[in-house]
């Protein structure tokens, strides 16, 4: 064109002449030419036809302190611009950010790598974990540093390849001499070992510290790494103690890109937590698998559908069931109660069906493994004969699918929603994130201040402000159904209402203001936690279990109307029940009788 406007005179065009009317150099590229020109005549600026042909756009958010003049981004400069970084002292190949400033002072023509000039202004590393590195245009003036104390090195120099790949000495101090251990972040008091290349003093005992292991409270292998970066967790937690982890020395963490698992090193490594197994170099916990066995119970995919780019089973056959199951994707079943046999929570879609039975599996059910990591235990796939079972996390009944461990000396064994939970909660109760506890020694539950079991795990709050919570408090449903309240009733955590005495509007017994109960706004209902669920809200209504207190298998009932009376106290039957279905036995008995 014979008039363009660039971003170095973005108020005046450019006009293309036969020749400068000045002496011939481009203010661009700084090199002397011959011919055409774009030139504007009140700036004196000139640029060559090359130049004025680069495809260039000015760089967002260059930082003033490295150059206070705008930098252009050039794609392909065709040597028409000196190729030397400013930044790195090297030749440019490729695409580089130019200044085109005709009042620019740096010494030469500034011009940087693409990547150079995309550096961040902040790094950590290892050679100063300390402090963050500052990126500047040149390196400051600091004063001589002396050391007050002479060191002496050792010979025989170990290495440790993982985690240094230089060799390390030990320092003979005279005396005792305080440190801070670089790998583990434990103080020390006895001669370290010294790297004089990354500058690290470290424990005798952390030289060999493992690079990759496995351990109970987590599913991946954890690496032992430093110096991480502000965005590659998403808090400095440790999720074994819950304690705030020191960026500054070395840690375990998940180099999963989407786990965000971190742990100090001497929690990672104790014995509670690591059995010694140490993880070879590219370790990947999949080949483990035996590719022809199914990882998980379903035995055979009879039909599949397409949904977008994913092909999903639609009907299946499951190692617990005789006859076919089909997927639900939305719709109700024709009972509103109906439970999921696998975790007897309400069903709810997508869902696998049986259509000869009363059988149901919530799709996520389904697809549960055979195995499943646990923080203590070796867990297994577990289903009682007898139809029923206790759970060893929340100390309650329940019927359905478990896991148990399958170690000769251990009966723990858990049912699905506990083991849904994960070593840490964020309930809706508490502003605090909660941790997952063992010893509960001294410890009630904030909701139902019950006291717990020794061996019962609790949450408690990571600020430790004395509120916990235990398993079967933490799993109750935020909203549930009541028969005589046409709408759903709320968990409620505390009763503010400024009323002498506190009533369930169910059992019309007292209720406790500071304990969590149900509750009906529009219809003013406040109910027991037991009364709204139930005594056994993981007993499925209908399913058959057996018992040494009858001869026969027996059923669990909720009988609400024409209720026979109770074989052992006379009284009506009403509520949760058991009842035996043989046409010769006449056996019904309330579930706290029987």
């Amino acid at each position: 064109p014979p008039r363009f406007s660039i971003r170095s005179t973005p108020n005046t065009p450019l006009t293309l002449l036969p020749k400068s009317p000045y002496p011939s150099v481009c203010d661009l590229c700084d090199k002397r030419f011959e011919g055409f020109v774009y030139n504007c005549f009140d700036c004196t600026f000139d640029l060559h036809i090359n130049c004025a042909l680069l495809q260039s756009s000015i760089a967002a958010n260059f930082p003033n302190s490295l150059h206070p003049h705008p930098l252009f981004f050039i794609q392909n400069h065709n040597n028409e611009v000196e190729p030397h970084c400013s930044g790195c002292q090297k030749p440019i190949s490729g695409p580089m950010y130019h200044c085109s400033d005709s009042d620019c002072t740096y010494p030469r023509l500034f011009n940087l790598h693409k990547e150079c000039a995309e550096l961040p202004l902040e790094i950590n590393h290892p050679y100063d974990r300390k402090h963050p590195l500052t990126l500047l245009p040149q390196p400051p003036t600091h004063p001589q540093k002396r050391r007050k104390h002479p060191l002496t090195l050792l010979p025989q120099p170990p290495t440790h390849p993982q985690k240094c790949s230089c060799s390390l000495c030990r320092i003979r101090w005279k005396g005792k001499m305080s440190f801070v251990c670089d790998f583990c972040g434990t103080n020390g008091d006895h001669s370290p070992y010294y790297c004089a290349t990354c500058h690290l003093l470290v424990h005798k005992n952390c030289i060999s510290l493992p690079r990759h292991i496995m351990i109970t409270r987590h599913l991946h292998t954890i690496s032992l790494s430093y110096s991480l970066r502000q965005s590659q967790v998403e808090d400095w937690m440790c999720k074994i103690c819950y304690e705030e982890v020191d960026i500054r020395y070395g840690n375990y963490r998940c180099p999963g890109s989407r786990c965000h698992f971190i742990a100090h090193v001497c929690c990672a490594t104790d014995e509670a937590t690591w059995d010694g197994t140490i993880m070879p170099e590219g370790y990947d916990e999949r080949s483990e698998e035996v590719v022809h066995e199914p990882w998980n119970l379903i035995t055979d995919v009879v039909e599949q559908i397409r949904i977008g780019e994913l092909m999903v089973a639609s009907e299946i056959k499951h190692s617990y069931h005789d006859h076919n199951l089909r997927l639900t994707f939305s719709g109700k079943t024709k009972d509103d109660d109906s439970q999921c046999d696998w975790c007897t929570r309400p069903i709810s879609t997508p869902f696998y069906s049986c259509e000869q039975c009363n059988f149901f599996l919530h799709k996520d059910c389904a697809e549960l493994p055979k195995k499943m990591p646990h923080s203590f235990h070796k867990l297994s796939n577990s289903h009682d004969e007898d139809g029923y079972s206790v759970c060893s996390a929340c100390s309650q009944l329940y019927q359905g699918f478990s896991y148990r461990c399958y170690e000769i000396v251990c009966s723990f064994r858990i049912d699905i929603q506990c083991m849904y939970f994960s070593d840490t909660l964020k309930h809706p109760s508490h502003e605090h994130s909660l941790f997952l506890v063992h010893n509960n020694e001294g410890m009630w539950c904030s909701a139902c201040f019950r006291v717990p079991f020794p061996w019962d795990v609790l949450y408690r709050c990571m600020k430790r402000c004395d509120f916990s919570l235990d398993l079967r408090c933490a799993k109750l449903p935020l909203t549930c159904w009541y028969k005589y309240d046409r709408h759903f009733l709320t968990l409620t955590y505390s009763d503010d209402s400024e009323f002498p005495q506190y009533y369930c509007d169910l059992c019309e017994k007292i209720r406790l203001p500071n304990c969590w109960f149900y509750y009906c706004a529009d219809c003013d209902n406040s109910l027991h936690l037991h009364c709204a669920l139930g005594v056994l809200p993981y007993m499925k209504l209908g399913n058959k279990f057996k018992s040494y207190r009858h001869k026969h298998p027996v059923i669990f009932v909720k009988n609400i109307w024409n209720c026979p009376p109770c074989k052992v106290c006379g009284e009506i039957c009403n509520g949760q029940a058991v009842e035996c279905k043989e046409s010769e036995c006449n056996f019904t008995v309330h579930w706290s009788c029987f």
